[in-house]
């Protein structure tokens, strides 16, 4: 039987303390009121869940356009949470973690799921280093990129960890080999209430059976109840007739692997087309953070015998000679992915969850007006 949103599960706790719909909302009035800031937005969300309406307000990141106030079912977000519980195997009484700002569509999601699948969540304010003053294990937790690198020596304590928000670099990618925490990027958006596919990172032999998959291995599986096509532009279509009304035509060039996986190539209006070559710098990026410890990334400026060019945009000051010498160095990248010019800019422009503007960017070279 599905849960309905307007019931939470009796096995749900927060903070340690177990709550019905009429505590709760005392416990969200509390935070409002007198809670960190953190806790006020955790509060205005849970008076929202908890209301009779059947629909929840929520604004897009903007990191691939114009922000927006989308209207999500709460049943949608319930079938949302159920499927990640049955493809991480997640039970009522288990330990979760929620160190996610929640005025973003992630940071809902992981009190939702608490609230439907009966999750024991403890919330601990959103930073760069959740695990610092963690004391206990968790079965599972959502962070960004950022939070994983400052977190790899605590990871111990977590049994499961999903990752969103940018891509995981390489070089990170490495690093979190030897820990027993099994850890799984995410791709969705919110437009698809969170993820609709994960990639394992670490830990392959864990996943048993005949399986070939390798850490170099790109491949996003779907959650249960998705279906992925592409339409013709080579993009990825999702159909996700729980989650959303309508499919979602994505912007996200995708090779198609199998009817429920796929692996992700770059954005479209993002693909650089370099004397007949495409260039996908998503991918070409991630081979360079083995090199590059600080935030750039890759992008084409006008060229009149190439059409376009490869060019490295890097924040903050840099010596540029020393870093076109280690990119030659690199094994894995082909004469076509390597950069023509290297710039620096004093900082990025980006949204108000971090995210990084690409063209909002280059404008500041000036060199495309």
């Amino acid at each position: 039987m599905i849960p309905s949103f307007d019931k939470i599960h009796n096995k749900f706790k927060l903070n340690g303390e177990h709550y019905d719909q009429s505590t709760l909302k005392e416990v969200a009035c509390d935070f409002i009121k007198e809670g960190l800031p953190f806790q006020k937005v955790i509060g205005d969300f849970l008076l929202d869940w908890l209301n009779d309406k059947d629909a929840i307000s929520v604004r897009t990141s903007g990191s691939t356009g114009t922000p927006k106030l989308l209207a999500l079912k709460k049943q949608s977000m319930v079938h949302s949470a159920l499927a990640t519980g049955d493809y991480f195997g997640l039970a009522p009484g288990n330990t979760a973690l929620h160190c996610l700002p929640t005025g973003f569509i992630a940071g809902k999601m992981m009190l939702v799921r608490a609230l439907i699948l009966g999750l024991e969540l403890d919330l601990v304010e959103p930073s760069a280093k959740p695990l610092l003053y963690i004391d206990k294990p968790y079965d599972f937790c959502a962070m960004v990129p950022l939070q994983l690198q400052n977190s790899i020596n605590q990871l111990r304590d977590i049994k499961t960890l999903i990752v969103g928000g940018a891509a995981v670099s390489n070089k990170l990618q490495n690093k979190i080999q030897e820990t027993s925490c099994d850890i799984y990027a995410t791709y969705g958006m919110t437009e698809t209430i969170t993820h609709i596919a994960v990639k394992k990172l670490n830990n392959f032999s864990s996943l048993g059976g005949s399986t070939t998959k390798q850490p170099d291995d790109e491949t996003f599986e779907t959650l249960p109840n998705i279906s992925i096509s592409k339409d013709d532009r080579e993009c990825l279509v999702i159909n996700a007739p729980q989650l959303t009304d309508v499919p979602v035509v994505t912007n996200d060039i995708i090779e198609l692997c199998s009817k429920n996986s796929f692996k992700l190539l770059g954005r479209i209006d993002n693909v650089i087309n370099s004397g007949g070559i495409k260039l996908f710098p998503e991918q070409i990026e991630k081979k360079l953070s083995e090199i590059i410890n600080i935030s750039f990334f890759l992008a084409a400026k006008k060229d009149d015998s190439l059409g376009e060019c490869l060019i490295l945009v890097i924040e903050g000051s840099c010596d540029i000679e020393h870093i076109t010498e280690n990119i030659k160095k690199l094994l894995n990248l082909n004469a076509y992915e390597i950069p023509k010019q290297i710039f620096c800019i004093p900082q990025f422009a980006k949204t108000n969850s971090g995210k990084l503007l690409r063209k909002q960017t280059l404008h500041l070279l000036n060199f495309n007006e």
